[in-house]
């Protein structure tokens, strides 16, 4: 029998407030998906699915927890992998809520009772920026028992450092140590994520499924409500990471000077009519392809045939394809040694493969590109073992150096071309090597990558504290002009830090009229080169404590920007600056994780 039509809604009378009070007080507290599955239900009963007299008793076993998916990204891949869990998840019927790892309550962790982790790795085994607190938390000396925790995790990371997935593992194994149950083994994905991540994920939903079948015995479905999906419905965007946009160049510049040592470009790309959005503190993603005498260099070493045809799980091209534009052709990563290692015979590379010798091949692998190294080792090659060894290509990332408010329909990029010192033409960049090749009116393939963790603060009254060196002065561009466009009170404070005043000061015109319209109240600068000893950015904070615990102390919001390298400099500088003040490390800690928890202390780091 078909359920009746739903009704007229706008015709129906209200509740009395009497009848809404007790469906509000067992209401508070649920989480958002828990609401959506109820307002499904409801409707259900409305349809008359399942009437009220002849409800099924509830199941006598506890029904399934929700799930929580948390993650800890740096770069967007550690949160599109968790997505898909959750995406997999829901599809099999489950509650599920997904929550990034700085937005997660960390005093709700003793009352989970299903967990999924998603987290990177970055540079020597830290954590990602916006996990820092909730790995810290938990552990730390507070994190509760969790006996009652069922768990899962997955860590991301690249086999090229010596501290692969680092930050998964303590996780993992922290948990265990709590109490927690594991559900499924740890999974290790290197920097070919989907080779792991995809069978992890079947198996992390197995491991639900059974677990949902042990707790919840099955219902005669005759009495079973129609459950109708209420989940707003969010328009898929037009382009995306794997759809990019065609961006045509409206304009290319050079920033640094003649005599400089490293050539810096100013980009400005037309989005109109792409329906692509973007705030201040995001990046532009580029896809690049390879360069074909790069490309033409690397057969030649190999001595494949660049004409022939590879399948690959399932997916047939040239190989000529497979190198220009799905596999990297400069960065280096250990899975490429080990397959070199296999078609070869060269003993200095089987004891760099030697696990002893971990950071010598770290800096191998830091100082040489895939060219150098198919120059001093040849091997025997065949061209699947060599287009596996190698990584998918990936695109590259950079801060947005605009405004939308000040510059409709275009996206501005702040380039370092890397590589362009080097005297050998085929050690480079591909995607700066890219666009700084690009001529205006030729298009590159671009998409939006939102950075939630680095944004301006709500209240356009709070002042900014903006520290960045190189083109990490990118986002604070984009601040300023955004700041400015809306009419923000705040006062703004920039500390840049480069290699000379007169060839690497990017942007100076820009800042000196912002400092003469009043719209830039300070500015500290460092140019290491210039003076001796070096004195680098770090050094200006610490000759400027005195105003930046004035600002601090007034609500303001402290931006960095820039290297990995930069960021350490600079947060051991704080730490420094916080214990001097408040007399003890534990409390600089504490100081500090504060304002990141509470968004005034961001870091773009990379």
């Amino acid at each position: 029998m078909p359920a009746p039509a739903l009704p007229d809604l706008t015709s129906l009378p209200l509740p009395a407030a009497n009848a809404l009070a007790p469906i509000a007080r067992a209401l508070d507290g649920l989480d958002p998906a828990s609401l959506w599955w109820l307002s499904g239900y409801a409707a259900g009963l409305a349809r008359g699915g399942l009437a009220h007299g002849d409800a099924a008793p509830l199941p006598e076993a506890v029904a399934l927890p929700r799930l929580t998916v948390l993650y800890g990204s740096q770069t967007g891949n550690a949160r599109r992998a968790a997505e898909s869990l959750v995406a997999v998840a829901e599809g099999a019927g489950f509650a599920v809520r997904l929550v990034r790892a700085d937005a997660y309550p960390t005093r709700e962790l003793k009352d989970e009772r299903l967990l999924w982790v998603v987290i990177s790795t970055q540079g020597e085994g830290e954590p990602p920026e916006d996990s820092l607190g909730f790995v810290e938390f938990l552990l730390g000396r507070r994190a509760p028992k969790l006996a009652e925790l069922k768990y899962a995790v997955l860590g991301l990371g690249d086999s090229s450092y010596p501290l692969f997935c680092e930050t998964g593992r303590q996780i993992d194994s922290r948990l265990a140590e709590l109490g927690a149950q594991r559900l499924q083994p740890l999974g290790e994905a290197d920097v070919d994520i989907d080779a792991v991540a995809t069978p992890w994920r079947t198996r992390a939903l197995e491991s639900l499924k059974a677990l949902a079948a042990q707790l919840t015995p099955s219902a005669p479905a005759a009495h079973s409500a129609a459950v109708i999906p209420l989940r707003p419905t969010v328009a898929a965007a037009l382009h995306t990471r794997e759809r990019p946009y065609a961006a045509e160049l409206i304009e290319q510049v050079r920033l640094t000077g003649r005599d400089s040592q490293r050539d810096v470009r100013h980009l400005e790309f037309n989005l109109a009519g792409a329906g692509l959005h973007y705030a201040p503190g995001d990046a532009l993603g580029v896809w690049a392809p390879n360069p074909p005498p790069l490309v033409e260099a690397v057969l030649e070493l190999t001595r494949l045939d660049g004409d022939s045809a590879l399948t690959l799980d399932g997916v047939e091209r040239p190989l000529r394809a497979w190198l220009s534009e799905h596999r990297e052709l400069t960065r280096l990563a250990k899975p490429l040694l080990v397959a070199l290692g296999a078609v070869s015979n060269h003993s200095e590379l089987r004891s760099l493969l030697d696990p002893a010798e971990a950071s010598s091949l770290s800096a191998l692998l830091s100082s040489h590109q895939l060219i150098d190294v198919l120059r001093e080792w040849p091997g025997d090659w065949n061209a699947e073992a060599f287009v596996r060894g190698l990584r998918p290509m990936a695109p590259r990332l950079y801060s947005i150096a605009s405004s939308p408010l000040a510059y409709a329909d275009e996206v501005h990029l702040t380039v370092d071309v890397v590589g362009a010192e080097d005297a050998d033409p085929l050690r480079l960049g591909i995607a700066s090597h890219h666009l700084a090749h690009l001529e205006p009116g030729v298009r590159a393939r671009v998409f939006i990558e939102e950075n939630p963790r680095f944004r301006l603060p709500a209240d356009a009254g709070r002042d900014l504290i903006m520290l960045g060196a190189g083109t990490g002065i990118a986002p604070y561009r984009a601040f300023v002009q955004q700041r400015v466009a809306e009419g923000a009170s705040g006062r703004h404070w920039l500390l840049f830090g480069a290699r000379s005043l007169r060839d690497d000061f990017l942007y100076q015109t820009e800042w000196q009229e912002h400092l003469r319209r009043g719209e830039l109240q300070h500015i500290d600068l460092a140019f290491s080169r210039d003076a001796k000893p070096r004195v680098y950015v770090q050094q200006r904070l610490r000759d400027q404590a005195a105003r930046l615990f004035e600002w601090l102390d007034g609500g303001a919001h402290l931006y960095v920007c820039g290297s990995l390298a930069l960021g350490r400099d600079v947060h051991q500088t704080l730490f420094d600056l916080f214990a001097q003040r408040l007399g003890s490390s534990e409390a600089a800690n504490e100081a500090l994780q504060q304002l990141q928890q509470s968004g005034r202390y961001a870091r773009d780091v990379y």
